[in-house]
Formats: structure tokens, C-alpha cells, sequence
């Protein structure tokens, strides 16, 4: 495995509402789609678009176009710009997919909290329904640039914006799970539930778990989804032999948790890091062969290798998404950025890094 080194640096311009919103700096999903870059933050219920001075050998992302989710499809939630915390982006075919955390989280004990008060407010878990999303969404050309839109008409069909309907949501569905239903109560920094990447290709949906993580071995689920001609806008799953309507495959990623997950060829690469709150080893890994899978797989020995080792920060710089750039190359992006990567023109640094 080899040490990170930054081939180069990007800059990531951001509009005053995106730095508003915080969305520069709680960065959790990229995807690149030719000379657009997908990316989400954790804080909204949004996915943004910036775009690529050098579609060959970019140097900077900018002119962002902002997207509401609920502008394409129906929002769980009552609030529909309560966050979606999404945590995982892919780019395939005609759609651009979006998914959320699925998780709970724990009230945070701040400076000002002491005593009882403070440890009320550690007790507190909540959860919020926008969180629960997979959200497909039709991507049209508009102008050369690549832009959802509700329905497209392409190759004689009509493609709507579609999202997992309620009766398949996947804290549901994980109620009776025998590995994964006793975390579903438990906040994702815990332990917990925690979806963090989604990889497509075709009508298979690599799901990517930072938690739970057990005894060293981290999740991917894999789904099937599809839509009925009478329900254009509601994604369902397909039943797997065994009839469930997800795979489980379990990883050895050395007790690290899936940050995010990246096709590329019939492998995927994986970014991990530590599944609970804290400042830990963060690597990519490459799973050979994922989606030539047609059995639930345990992703061990020469299933899966260490590519790169990166550096993270105290409290700061934490690799939360990465993209192929060409052939050799990925992106990185991180939450929480060190003070170095923060411009005082609102612009954000990421690396770009060689895979060995």
C-alpha cells in the first residue's frame, strides 16, 4: 500500500448561499460527470453542481446551480429543506442518484453545557425523516452541462425522478436483520446505522455502511431497484433468490467503516475510515471484482486490496468523498477542512491523488 501523495489541488468555488448554508465546509459526497462535479453536504437537503475550468486537467470548480431535492421528488419529511444529510452520490446512464445517512444522531455535549444539563442533552437521540432517501433523478443535457430535470424522453422512454417508496425504506426493511437490527436504534457516530456511498452500475446499487461495524468487518448492501409503469416516481426493489430484498456483503477493511464508494471497471473503489467520532486511519481500498458478485461475499484476502493510505487531521480534514478523475486519479474532498484548505474568496481545496 502507499503513502498519499497530491499529484495536485483543486479549488471548489462555492455561491454565498452554499457558504451560507455551510455546505463548503461539511462536504460528504462528490461524483465527477465530465465537466460537472456533484456534491453534497451534510446540512441540507440539496445537491449542488459546480463546473470545471479544464474538463481534462481541472484546476477549479465553480458557477455552482443549486438543486432542492424537493423540487423532484416527494420528501419524507414535514420540513421539505430539513436536512437529508446526504452522504453518497453516483452517476450512471441517464440518473443521478443521491442517498442519506438513514441515520440517528446524539445530541452533542457543548462548551456552555454542564451538569445535569449536559448529560440530558447526551441522552437525547433523534432522527429525522428526510435522512431516509434514495433518490433517483433524470439528467438532461441542457447546453453541453448536465442538469436534472423531473422527466426526460430519451430512447423512447419516459424517465421521471423517482424515490424508494415508504414500504421499502431501509430502516424497515432492516428491522429483522440478524447482523444489522440491533443497531438501528443506536446513533450512526455509535456504531450505529450510518449509510455513507452508493456505487451504481446498471440496475445494481452498492449501498456503503460506516456503521456498524462488527468485529473489524464493515456492510455493503446491494439493491435491486426498478419502477412500475403505473408508478413511474416510486423506486421499489427486486427480490433476491432468497427473497430478501437486499445482499448483505461483509468487508475486511481492517475495522474501518465505508466513507464512500467509487466504480471503476467491474471493481469499486472504497474510502474508509473509523465509524465513531473521532480522528483515525482513513485509506482506499479496492475491491476487485464487486460487481461481478452474484452471491452475498465475505471481501477478503484477494477480493480486496489496500491502494493508498491518507492523512487526516485533529479534529479537522476528514476524507469524506472521493471521485475518479481519468483513468489513474481520484478526487478527494473532506469535511471539516483544515484552515489551509479555506480561501478567504470562499474557495475550498481538495487533492487530487495518483492510485499506485
Amino acid at each position: 500500500m502507499s503513502t498519499m501523495t497530491v499529484d495536485y489541488t483543486v479549488r471548489l468555488r462555492f455561491s454565498d448561499e452554499s457558504r451560507a448554508t455551510a455546505t463548503h465546509t461539511n462536504l460528504s459526497a462528490i461524483r465527477l460527470d465530465g465537466r460537472a462535479l456533484w456534491i453534497a453536504g451534510d446540512e441540507t437537503a440539496t445537491v449542488e453542481r459546480l463546473l470545471a475550468d479544464d474538463p481534462e486537467r481541472p484546476t477549479e470548480f465553480g458557477a455552482e446551480a443549486r438543486f432542492r431535492l424537493a423540487d423532484f421528488v416527494d420528501l419524507p419529511g414535514a420540513d421539505a429543506d430539513e436536512e437529508a444529510d446526504v452522504e453518497g452520490l453516483a452517476r450512471t446512464g441517464r440518473f443521478l442518484w443521491a442517498i442519506g445517512s438513514h441515520s440517528l444522531r446524539r445530541k452533542q455535549i457543548k462548551d456552555r453545557h454542564e451538569g445535569p444539563r449536559a448529560l440530558r442533552r447526551l441522552a437525547r437521540v433523534e432522527g429525522q425523516d428526510n435522512r431516509q432517501i434514495l433518490v433517483r433523478l433524470p439528467i438532461a443535457d441542457v447546453d453541453g452541462i448536465p442538469t436534472p430535470v423531473r422527466e426526460l424522453h430519451a430512447d423512447g422512454m419516459t424517465h421521471r425522478a423517482a424515490a424508494l417508496s415508504r414500504r421499502d425504506d431501509l430502516r424497515r426493511l432492516l428491522r429483522d436483520d440478524e447482523h444489522l437490527a440491533p443497531f438501528l436504534a443506536i446513533p450512526g457516530k455509535d456504531n450505529g446505522l450510518d449509510v455513507e456511498g452508493i456505487a451504481v452500475r446498471g440496475d445494481r446499487v452498492f449501498v456503503g455502511l460506516r456503521g456498524p461495524v462488527l468485529r473489524g468487518w464493515a456492510f455493503v448492501l446491494e439493491l435491486r431497484p426498478y419502477v412500475l409503469d403505473d408508478e413511474p416516481t416510486r423506486l421499489r426493489l427486486h427480490r433476491f433468490e432468497d427473497g430478501s430484498p437486499y445482499r448483505k456483503h461483509v468487508l475486511d477493511l481492517d475495522g474501518l467503516g465505508v466513507r464512500d464508494l467509487c466504480p471503476i471497471g467491474d471493481d469499486v473503489l472504497i474510502l474508509a475510515g473509523p465509524t465513531m467520532d473521532l480522528d483515525g486511519p482513513v485509506r482506499i481500498y479496492r475491491w476487485h471484482g464487486a460487481f461481478a458478485a452474484e452471491v452475498p461475499t465475505i471481501v477478503r484476502d484477494v477480493l480486496i486490496s489496500r491502494v493508498l493510505e491518507l492523512t487526516y487531521g485533529e479534529g479537522d480534514d476528514h476524507a469524506e468523498g472521493l471521485s475518479l478523475l481519468g483513468t489513474d486519479r481520484v478526487l478527494v474532498v473532506y469535511d471539516s477542512p483544515a484552515p489551509i484548505r479555506l480561501g478567504t474568496d470562499g474557495t475550498v481545496i481538495a487533492d487530487v491523488l495518483e492510485l499506485p
